[in-house]
């Protein structure tokens, strides 16, 4: 199909909506009507020619009583779907009241096979229908859709002399049709939109992260790909097609199967409807409607390409719930044995939920081949630092770096998506990292990169052209040190958090005033108080070699040389985070930094914790130059001379 036939197609059904909703429906729910009458449509004209095989069957196989007909009447309509209702859509165009219409066209699509059913029940298609016959416009979207002028069937249309006047509608382009009005519906309801769909140039520069580092790895076989928050399956989409151009520039034959999840019941219709449009019944059947984090369909399955846009501050206490609240979740995905820990958690606070989506993933990573698993997911600011040591975030980016999977984060322009001006980032991950890349991250700022639109859609005002698509992609295939690339060892983001304790003390103790020397002999002598009048000693060692730094100190009690352990003042307690690659480590750190400061304070080892954060300020961060002393002075004596001349004209006036 030519460009010239797909947007006559396009701008034809874009044109019903006007034609037909505008004085029944808002423009933000044309699309309520409009794509599930596409599907329908397609579906109907994908049926015709086996229409009345389909129906012979399903009489025979009613008289035999057979309970699954689905097999049967799949393999006789040739798709992986039927209707047995005794309707096509165009004997639906004329009835003689409102009422009859409304009562065949919901007998028609009760005919629709399980499948079908489904996309209607997710789209809610049947609610349009009372309101649509109700406002008098149900046969005339009907009769819209099953206009002669446009043909949306597989098989070409002929005129009298035998020529084709409207060319065949392969599934292929069916199903770039219904992307772009997709993409219009998208763009023109945007504030809500922007939850589940994500710009194609984003999709694009994620598929070519993913996909071209190793496209001279990719061998002919078979591979699985996976979207668990998979809204529309634009990403599904750009990812198949970008694996199967890689492979035929490889002479390489692949099999793709997709694999998504999707919470949203309409995007969840879409993403079904989209992929029974293209042909590809089997990969509509691996699309699942529910939450990956409460719900996962695929606990055993791994694969070897993911991509996704989770949702990111955005609430998961639901699933939370579900789960057996906070404290109970028990999740091999998200509770693992891990750093000499058995109940290693990696639960994010329930006000955001992002970061389980990766942590998902990297569960459903493959192991046991050569290429092994890669994701790229985007994600906000917060994943990068949010989270104390100990607490979910840092230690999923402590679990993740640690096992030197993450190869890369890239961060985006501001205004990328339809629905937020914040920061965005692209984190991409392997588990099968190329030599030069061992024990190493790159962070790549290409937040200057981009183009501006001619017009705003919603927040969006800016895009990748291609050239940057290429450049970006182009650093991850062969990272370097550039201006917007920087290469750090993985131990670069990780800290210790380290608790310095000091010593409880009573008021300064005066002999004179406050006790007798018998009495302070007496507390020394019980182990109450020490020389120093440091009381509540917690332990006293007998023996052993003082370590001041740790909270073992030396010190002479009733005459005697000992090791005590204080009491430490919660008041005066404080954290420390010192970074991994300290130089000495942390007991440097903390002579230099602390003890100057704090004599006597002490490091409680049973408190230290490991965390992560990434920080793209400090590595990216270029401070506005200073103007000039001189510069400062010109600008004030040109301000000294306007005023002046100002002055002497109010004078004279």
């Amino acid at each position: 199909m030519d460009l010239s036939q797909h947007n006559m197609i396009v701008n034809f059904i874009w044109s019903i909506a006007d034609d037909c909703l505008r004085d029944v429906y808002v423009r933000g729910k044309y699309r309520d009507v409009i794509l599930p009458m596409i599907v329908i449509r397609r579906i109907d004209a994908l049926l015709e020619p086996t229409k009345a095989a389909v129906l012979k069957l399903k009489d025979q196989l009613d008289k035999k009583k057979v309970v699954n007909m689905n097999p049967a009447l799949c393999q006789t309509a040739g798709q992986a779907f039927y209707n047995t209702s005794p309707f096509l859509l165009r004997d639906l165009k004329s009835r003689t009241t409102q009422q009859k219409l409304k009562v065949d066209f919901e007998s028609y699509l009760d005919g629709f096979s399980p499948n079908v059913q489904e996309i209607l029940e997710k789209f809610q298609f049947r609610n349009q229908i009372p309101k649509m016959s109700e406002a008098d416009i149900l046969g005339s979207v009907i009769e819209k859709f099953a206009n002669p002028d446009i043909n949306l069937s597989p098989n070409p249309i002929y005129d009298t002399q035998g020529n084709i006047r409207m060319p065949a509608l392969d599934n292929h382009s069916m199903g770039l049709i219904f992307e772009e009005l997709i993409r219009r519906f998208n763009e023109e309801n945007n504030e809500e939109a922007g939850e589940h769909f994500t710009p194609r140039d984003v999709i694009k520069l994620m598929a070519k992260m993913v996909f071209i580092p190793v496209a001279e790895k990719i061998e002919s076989g078979t591979y699985l790909l996976y979207d668990g928050a998979c809204g529309t399956g634009g990403m599904l989409t750009v990812a198949e097609q970008t694996l199967m151009e890689l492979a035929k520039a490889q002479n390489k034959e692949v099999a793709i199967h997709l694999y998504g999840q999707e919470i949203n019941p309409e995007t969840f219709a879409i993403t079904k409807a989209d992929l029974l449009l293209k042909g590809e019944g089997s990969e509509a059947e691996n699309m699942k409607f529910g939450s990956t984090l409460s719900s996962d369909f695929f606990p055993s399955k791994e694969f070897d390409f993911m991509l996704s846009n989770p949702p990111y501050g955005k609430s998961w206490k639901t699933d939370q719930d579900r789960m057996g609240g906070k404290g109970e979740i028990s999740d091999p995905r998200f509770v693992i044995q891990y750093a000499g820990n058995p109940e290693y958690k990696m639960i994010t606070r329930s006000s955001d939920g992002q970061m389980l989506f990766l942590v998902n993933k990297l569960a459903k990573m493959k192991n046991s081949t050569a290429l092994g698993s890669r994701i790229a997911e985007v994600h906000n600011g917060s994943s990068l630092f949010t989270g104390d040591a100990g607490q979910g975030e840092s230690n999923i980016r402590r679990w993740i770096i640690e096992n030197d999977w993450l190869e890369a984060i890239v961060a985006l322009p501001e205004n990328m998506f339809y629905n937020t001006g914040i920061s965005t980032y692209i984190w991409l991950l392997s588990n099968r990292k190329s030599p030069e890349r061992k024990r190493k991250v790159q962070l790549v700022d290409a937040s200057k990169m981009y183009v501006p639109l001619r017009k705003n859609l919603g927040k969006k005002n800016c895009e990748f052209s291609e050239e940057q698509i290429n450049k970006i992609t182009e650093l991850i295939i062969n990272p370097a040190e550039t201006e917007e690339s920087k290469i750090f060892p993985n131990e670069a983001f990780g800290y210790s958090k380290v608790i310095a304790e000091r010593p409880l003390k009573l008021k300064d103790i005066d002999p004179e005033k406050a006790y007798s020397s018998k009495e302070i002999k007496e507390m020394i002598a019980a182990g109450k108080i020490d020389e120093n009048g440091i009381p509540v000693i917690k332990k006293i060692h007998k023996q052993g070699t003082p370590d001041p730094l740790h909270g073992l100190f030396e010190r002479i009690i009733a005459g005697k040389k000992v090791l005590v352990e204080y009491e430490p003042d919660t008041s005066l307690r404080d954290t420390e985070q010192i970074p991994l690659l300290e130089d000495g480590g942390i007991e440097a750190f903390f002579v230099r930094e602390v003890l100057p400061y704090a004599p006597g304070a002490w490091i409680d080892d049973s408190k230290t914790q490991t965390g992560y954060e990434v920080s793209f300020t400090k590595y990216f961060y270029k401070p506005v130059q200073m103007r000039t002393l001189e510069e400062i002075v010109a600008d004030i004596k040109k301000i000294e001379a306007e005023t002046d001349g100002l002055l002497k004209e109010i004078i004279k006036d």
